[in-house]
Order: structure tokens, then sequence, then C-alpha cells
């Protein structure tokens, strides 16, 4: 609908029509639909000169079916019914064409599709109502082919021209609608309902999406390095049981195993509600798995992965799991269709369900490798919006999805920015994870519009620094690539563009994930294979006499465990001295915060904005001050955790950091002293095992790629990344009150007068005034009632923080004990067992030739890619 084109006269009749004063920004498309509609249905039914109680029931039905009881729009049906029907609108067509001056072809039909309905309404079709409706249609250029396609439908009549009913079908699937308001898709639904079912082309067997053989080539690199770290695995701990490795190396190895064999990307699907999310799901797996319905439905986290057999797994946050079936699946899978049409927050506020994780066999994207995750709509919910932030910290790729005929709005823009930041770790440069797909483009039928699209998409990717990388931006329409896949139609051309899609975020996943990923699973073995190596080299030296520990060695060693073993006391104490520092700094500083904060979040109130009018749409525009209220609230919660808690965090830590710094350097002096009076090869070795500590190159089991490869993981810049203190606001508001924030934020409003304010006939900016203020006052309140709450999080985080260093120097310290345990096993084996040193130095040829040749067996994996974008090329 082109509201532009809303010309003084159409506002002018309007205004009348509803009897109010009304402005041009006031002209909604709700409420010139809702104006059009009642012209229409008042002229059918007084088209035959008679009025009858079946067409006066069918005329409240309609209006109860579309606009919800607490929908503003509500309380003007009844003046605009008594207004049309006293002036006679119905009969005055250039009214009615003023009225529909800007609707869109599908909007017309819509109009007429429910002039057929009420004409059909008390048994048969009146010859002069069906006039009525052919002259009307007539001037808005309705296709006459479609009106015999209305007629027959609501006359329970066949109809031969099945060519007709699939074109009205495309043209009132309620998909078109999603971009104005969710009354056109109520309303587009319901008239799809009483339509024949749209006729199906002839289906041939499924095919697949794409083969993945990228993906397969990785997961053999993958599988090829794992039995490496098990061949290397035996190996030593063949010389662990000897007491000539130290048994650090086989743990290392053990863990690098671990990561390898659970390696998954995940791949998270986000978008605001109306997108085609779950389309698009079904699209990738090339079958119909997620629910999809023309309202919210996502309610609850969804895992797709392969498992050997079809089923379907409920997880909730108590730890409890379940298997339920795919029918229950469906209902889990979605939040209830009465919840969706009005406030669902308290839903998913109190639903018990943390995710669902949906296994099948035969979905080859899983099949190869790939977890995809359903995340709940963001922008739709604060709630939900929480849900799919969690999700984002272990996502190797988000595709974000946005509206062909609305493209990328200034709410999809913030959250393209919020979701840069987030993957990018902070960094400014665009991030190269997030795939851009513009879906319903077959809903642009000119090629101009096309190409508008196009360019204003691309326009605001690059004039933003959005996305980094190449074939990161997609046009496609879901629906016809699954539709193609199901039929079998390999040369569709939306199948093409689709499989464009997948093709570059498979070679994403595996050329700039899964290499990064192979290299350093391949530089941690070679870490532990070079450590391995210089401890046989040490032994050799040991059997052949050239490195003889003495007793006063022994004593001194002995001596340099226990220093390092306190060393590890001195450090755990430090931390737990600092955290709780940091932690009574942190609340003297959220005091201070928490004091004039309704003050400052009233003030930026004034910068608040919505499209939406105080009269047609006031629980819109309270919605939409809501949100703008949240997000005000979430910077500010962001400022002071960037501005106070990382000063705090970055003073205290850097005295642990300098301490752990201190005792790593004392370690090594000491271990430099050693290998120069005896010639061994302590500091490498030492340095060795640090590095495979930090190299694995996948996350833990069940939490992707992306975990492991976080470029800033150890370094300061890390210290603040992560604590995610503004999402804290909303974690608090929905975790510790059971209630979700925008729910009773609009469920107080509503509470007061009925979903408004009822200051409908007073000065527009006066009610705008009145409930902003009103919102922050109830957004505070609510706040308030948190606090204590939202900050014990920001607590768990700061202990987390100290916590986690302090238990990284303990490994440290463990890898240097277990070195100088390893010298002195050594030496004592040498000791026990002098007669048999030919045998043990032929040993130690066949234990060094086994790890030389993993070492070279590594190499060969990483360089086994023909292409030119190779694994090995990526490193």
């Amino acid at each position: 609908m082109h509201t532009s084109l809303i010309s003084p006269q159409t506002v002018e009749l309007v205004s009348r029509l509803t009897g109010q004063n009304l402005r041009k920004e006031d002209i909604t498309p709700p409420v010139l639909f809702l104006a059009g509609l009642v012209t229409v249905l008042l002229g059918v039914i007084h088209a035959d000169g008679t009025v009858s109680a079946e067409e006066t029931q069918r005329l409240r039905t309609i209006f109860t079916e579309l606009i919800p009881a607490n929908n503003s729009l509500r309380q003007f049906v009844m003046p605009m019914v008594k207004s049309v029907r006293e002036q006679q609108v119905y009969k005055k067509l250039t009214a009615l064409l003023a009225l529909t001056s800007c609707f869109s072809e599908e909007e017309k039909l819509l109009l007429i599709s429910f002039g057929y309905q009420m004409s059909a309404a008390d048994g048969t079709i009146d010859e002069r109502e069906k006039q009525y409706l052919t002259i009307i249609a007539d001037r808005l250029g309705v296709n006459a082919r479609f009106l015999s396609v209305l007629e027959a439908s609501f006359s329970n009549q066949a109809i031969s021209d099945t060519a007709a009913l699939a074109e009205v079908h495309s043209l009132l699937d309620p998909a078109q609608f999603q971009s104005l308001d969710s009354m056109f898709v109520r309303a587009a639904s319901h008239i799809i309902e009483h339509l024949p079912a749209k006729p199906k082309h002839k289906t041939n067997q499924k095919q697949s999406v794409s083969s993945y053989q990228e993906l397969k080539k990785f997961q053999e690199y993958r599988q090829q390095l794992n039995a490496l770290c098990e061949k290397l695995g035996l190996t030593l701990q063949n010389g662990i049981d000897r007491n000539v490795l130290s048994p650090t190396l086989a743990q290392e190895v053990t863990k690098v195993s671990q990561r390898l064999q659970s390696p998954c990307f995940r791949v998270a699907v986000v978008g605001e509600f109306s997108k085609g999310k779950s389309t698009l799901l079904n699209a990738l797996l090339g079958e119909e798995i997620q629910p999809v319905r023309d309202i919210p439905c996502s309610g609850n986290v969804t895992i797709l992965k392969y498992g050997s057999q079809r089923r379907v797994i409920c997880r909730y946050h108590n730890g409890r799991e379940e298997e339920i079936s795919p029918a229950q699946y469906q209902e889990k899978a979605s939040i209830s269709e009465q919840a969706a049409y009005g406030s669902y927050a308290d839903e998913i506020a109190k639903s018990e369900i943390a995710e669902i994780v949906f296994e099948h066999p035969e979905l080859e994207l899983c099949r190869n490798g790939v977890e995809i995750i359903d995340s709940p709509g963001l922008n739709e919910q604060a709630e939900r919006t929480l849900i799919t932030q969690q999700v984002l910290k272990t996502t190797d790729a988000v595709i974000f999805l946005t509206h062909a005929q609305n493209a990328l709005t200034e709410k999809e823009r913030e959250l393209l920015l919020y979701l840069k930041k987030e993957l990018n770790y902070g960094n400014k440069e665009g991030a190269s994870n997030i795939f851009m797909v513009v879906n319903f483009f077959d809903l642009l039928r000119r090629e101009e519009s096309r190409q508008q699209v196009r360019k204003r998409v691309e326009t605001i990717v690059t004039s933003q620094n959005l996305i980094a990388g190449e074939n990161r931006i997609h046009f496609i329409s879901a629906q016809s690539a699954l539709e193609a896949i199901l039929a079998g139609h390999e040369n569709d051309d939306y199948l093409k563009s689709f499989q464009g899609f997948t093709d570059s975020v498979e070679k994403f996943l595996t050329v700039e994930r899964g290499a990064i990923a192979l290299q350093q699973s391949a530089a941690g073995i070679k870490q532990i294979i070079n450590t391995g190596c210089n401890e046989l080299t040490q032994y050799r030296e040991i059997l052949e006499g050239k490195l003889t520990v003495s007793q006063g060695d022994k004593a001194k060693i002995f001596e340099q465990m226990a220093e390092v073993s306190g060393r590890d006391v001195k450090i755990k104490l430090l931390a737990n001295e600092l955290r709780e520092e940091s932690v009574e700094e942190a609340i003297e500083s959220w005091n201070e915060w928490v004091e004039g904060l309704g003050e400052r979040l009233m003030a930026k109130s004034h910068r608040w904005t919505s499209e939406h009018g105080h009269i047609m749409s006031q629980d819109k525009l309270t919605k939409d001050y809501a949100d703008q209220f949240v997000r005000d609230i979430t910077e500010e919660i962001d400022d002071w955790g960037n501005q106070k808690v990382q000063s705090i965090l970055k003073q205290n830590m850097g005295v642990l950091d300098s301490q752990i710094g201190e005792d790593i350097d004392a370690i090594r002096q000491e271990f430099q002293q050693f290998d120069q009076q005896l010639s061994t090869s302590l500091v490498a070795q030492f340095n060795n095992l640090a590095t495979a500590g930090s190299l694995g190159g996948f996350g833990a089991s069940g939490r992707g790629i992306a975990s492991s490869i976080n470029p800033n993981i150890g370094s300061d810049e890390s210290l603040g990344v992560g604590l995610g203190l503004g999402a804290l606001v909303g974690a608090g508001l929905l975790f510790f009150t059971g209630l979700g924030f925008i729910g009773v934020i609009l469920g107080g409003l509503a509470a007061g007068a009925g979903g408004g304010f009822g200051f409908s006939f007073l000065d527009g900016d006066a009610v705008k005034d009145q409930i902003k203020q009103k919102v922050c006052e109830l957004g505070v309140e609510k706040f308030d009632e948190s606090a204590q709450s939202i900050f014990e999080k920001v607590q768990e985080r700061i202990i987390t923080v100290f916590d986690d260093r302090a238990d990284a120097n303990s490994g440290a310290m463990s890898k240097a004990i277990s070195l100088w345990e390893n010298l002195l096993e050594q030496q004592e084996k040498r000791d026990r067992e002098q007669a048999d040193c030919e045998a043990q130095k032929v040993w130690l040829a066949d234990k060094r030739r086994e790890l030389e040749q993993v070492q070279n067996q590594i190499e060969a994996i990483l360089n086994q890619s023909d292409r030119p974008q190779s694994i090995n090329s990526a490193s």
C-alpha cells in the first residue's frame, strides 16, 4: 500500500467517516482498508434492497475476527458503519476510489473477496449484489477471471479455471501482506481458508538442495586428523606407561580428539517476524519440517541436527529431557495462536522448555556436520530477542532475513548493527559471517522494482559496513525454491538462486571456518608431538650419560615443584581478593548509576518516534515507545558496563595478570637454568604445552567451531567483550520476575484504558507525551523490582572472569610440575634399568619415528585439497 499517495480528499473523507479530526500521518493502511471494507460490505448488504439477519451477523463476525478486542481500531468500526450507512457512501463510487487509490492489486482483490463472502452470507449470491461487485471490481482493475473464482468458491461450485485459482492463491498468500499489519495477514488467511485448495504440480522424487561436496571433504579431513590423534595417543600412552613421557601429553591429545569428534558448524537463522524463517529452514533441509504460520510462531530455540534415527528431544530448564512425537514437536516449537495474536510475553516467560532438538538421518546439510538453529525472532519481543542473543555466542554463521517488499527497515538495520558487533567481538569492520537473504523476491513482479531493491540493500550494507566478504547478499524466494525441491524441478530459476546461496554458505563454513579449525587442531597436535620428541631426546641423553640429574639437582627440583605449587595457591588467593574488591567497587558504581536513572530515561524519551498515530494505532504507538525504552535502558547499562565495569576489571585484572606473568617468567628462568646446566629443553617443552593448550580448533561439544576461534581470546580486549551487560537487563526482567518486560509495560497500559489512554480527542503531541511518561514510569518501576537480581548476574560475570584466569594459571602450573616430574622419572628409570640401555635406545628410536610419521601425515592431510581456495591455503 502506497500511503504516500493519500490525497487531502481521502484524509477529509476518513475523518468524516470516523468522526475524528485526522491528519495524513493518522491514515494508516489498516485504517484505509477498514474504511474501504465497511463501504464494500454495506454496499453488498444494501444492493438487493433488503438486509438479512445472516448478513448482519456476518458483518459482526468479520470485524470480530479481523480486529482483536484490545486493538484501538475496534472503537472506530461502529462509527464507520454508521457514517457509511447514513451517508450512503457505498453508492458513491468516487468515494470508494478515493479510499482505495493507494491499494495494491493484492489489497484490491482482498477487498472484493470479502464482498463475495458477504454476498453468499444468506446462502445465495443475488444477481444485484453480483452486479454491484462486478462494477466495483472493474473500476478497481480486478481481473474478471478472479471474480469467477471467488463467485464459485463462495457458492460451492466447481472451478474450471485452475490457473486463475492458483493465481488468486498467490495474490492472497498471507505472506504478501506481512510487511503491512497483522490485520491484513488475518484477512488474507480468512479468505484463503474459504477457497478450494491450490492446484498442485505433479510431484516427482524430492531433489536435494545441494550435495554439499565441500562439507563432505571437510568432514573427511577432520576424521583423518582424529584418526591420527588416536594413533598418537597410543604412542604417547606407551611412553607414559614406561615412565618416559609426561601424562600431560596424553591429556592434551585427548582434548584435541574430543573436539575433533564433535565438530559441528552452527548456523542460526535470524530475523524479525514475517520474513519467512521457517520456510527458509524447510528449503535448506529440503523437507517441510518447521511449522509455518502467518503469525509469529517460533517460541523456543529449535536445533536441527543429524541423528541415526528420526526423533525429537525436548530439553527443559530443570535439566529434564524427553522424547516427543513429531506432532508434539509442531505444537511445542510454536507459541499458541491465541498468544501470537495478543501479548505472548507471559507464555514465553513461563515456558519450561530450554530447547527442542530435532534429529533426522536424511537431512543432507545436517548429515555433513551442520546444526541449524531456528531462533526466536529478533525484535518481536524482548524475551524472544534475549533467547536469540544467547544463541549467537556459539554461532559460526548467521542468515539474516528481510522481506523484499520492505527490505532493511530502520529496526532491521539496528539489528544488523547489533549482530555485527556481537559476531565481530566488538570490532568495527564488517562481519564476514553474516549472510543477507532478501526473501519473497518473487513478489516483485517488475524488473525495475527488483533492481531498486537490489540497489537499496547493497547500498545500505556497503555504506554502513555491515557485512564483509564475497557473495554475502542473496535475493531468493524460499517458498518457490522449496516447491521446486519437492516437485523435483531442477531447472527452476528460484532453485538456482537458492543453490547459489547454499553454495556461498558452504564455502564460508569449509574455507573460512573449517580451514581455520583444522589448522588450529593440527598446530595443537604438532606442539604435542614436539614436546614428546623433546622428552624422548631428553631420555636418550640420560641413557647415554650425556644428561645426569644429580642428588643436588633432584633436591632443587623438589624445591621448584613446591615453589610452583605455592605460586598457584598465592595466585588463587590474590584472585579471590581482587574479585571481592571488584564486586565491591561495582556495587558502589551500580548504586551511583541507578540514582537518577528514571530522569535520564525520561529525558531520552523526547527522542522517541513512531510512524503510528495516537488515534487509530495507539497500541502500536505504545509498543514502539516501549521498545525504545528497552533500547535506551539497555544502552544505559551497556555504557555503565563499558565505562565503569571494564575500568574496574582492567585495573584489578591487570594486577592479577602482572603477578601471573611474573610467576610464569620465574618458572621459565628456572627451566632455563636447568637447560643451561644440563642441556635439557624444559623451556621449549613448557612453551609447546602452553601453546597446545590454547589450540584446539573446534569448540566443545555442541558449541560450534566459532567458540574456539575468537581472535580476542586471552587478550585484554576480551575482558569486556562477552560480558553482555546490556542484555542482562532483559534477562533479569525475564528470568527473575516471571514476566516479560514488554508484556508488563503493555499490560500496564492496557489495564489503564483498555489498550489506550482514552486521550484520542486531545492534542496529538500531548497524548504522545503522556504515553511516553507512562512507559517510563512503568518501565523504571519494573526495573527497580528486578535491579538486585540483575546486578547479581553482573556479579556472577565478574566472579567468572577472575575464576577463569585463576584456573588457567593452575593449568600452566600443573604442566610445569609435570615436566619436573618427568625429568625425575626418566633419571630414576635409567638408574633402575642400566643393564637394558641398548633395548631402551631401540625403543626410543621407534617411538620417535612414530611421532615423526604422525607429523608427516598431518601435513599430507592439510595438502589434500585440489581447489584454488583449499583448506591448506586458508591457513
